[in-house]
């Protein structure tokens, strides 16, 4: 089985990252993102152990969910439509990617039960990438209160795709940095504990700055 020997290097990869910054990997949350992922090789990576899978299309997330269903926790990681919303809101279990108020009050809307979602911030502030910029992140955090459906359990972001590994450990630190502000004001519908951050070749150094939710692809399920 491949995809579990790919597992059990990130594993190693993830104890030994939370070695050098004085974590435990039993804090660290392993996303399998199967976006590219066939049925067989996702169901693959649950047989392997995989707890946690993300998926970033309303189409690929609900033919995975049809034949995977609650045997996981689902995450969707990508940019939701609106008018998405409908068909995949009871079926998710965390939304990584809150970025804009009509998305919030489609939740509430359509949700049965409150949303943990990730608000998705733009760090980095590249234009390719969507999300919230730092400034505005509180204000619109103070504003989801309204929306009883919406539960803010952490903050999202991904690190520009460069070389310079100081420059992505800023983004991630950042972050963090965010997010402890928005947990010191310990507010009811945002407790904001969880960082969800690093990917397939960044994951090491999101956990040295904080992350507890790394979301793995290629590294995981391969190309």
């Amino acid at each position: 089985m491949e995809v579990a020997a790919n597992l059990a290097v990130i594993q190693e990869k993830i104890g030994q990252a939370c070695e050098k910054s004085g974590r435990k990997p039993s804090e660290i949350n392993v996303i399998g993102v199967t976006k590219y992922a066939t049925i067989e090789r996702t169901e693959e990576a649950v047989e392997a152990g995989v707890k946690n899978l993300g998926e970033n299309r309303n189409e690929g997330f609900l033919e995975k969910y049809h034949h995977i269903g609650d045997k996981v926790t689902w995450h969707f990681i990508g940019t939701l439509q609106s008018r998405k919303v409908k068909d995949i809101i009871d079926k998710i279990d965390m939304l990584h990617a809150l970025d804009r108020s009509s998305l919030a009050k489609e939740i509430n809307k359509r949700a049965s039960a409150p949303v943990d979602c990730f608000i998705q911030v733009n760090v980095s502030g590249e234009a390719s990438k969507h999300g919230l910029s730092i400034e505005e992140v509180i204000p619109f955090i103070e504003e989801m209160e309204k929306y009883e459906k919406v539960h803010v359990i952490g903050l999202m972001t991904m690190a520009p795709h460069i070389e310079d590994k100081e420059e992505i450990r800023r983004v991630f630190r950042d972050l963090a940095y965010l997010r402890d502000r928005i947990k010191a004001k310990q507010l009811h519908h945002a407790p904001c504990e969880f960082l969800s951050m690093g990917m397939s070749n960044d994951y090491e150094i999101a956990i040295e700055e904080g992350a507890t939710h790394i979301r793995i692809g290629s590294q995981l399920v391969g190309e």
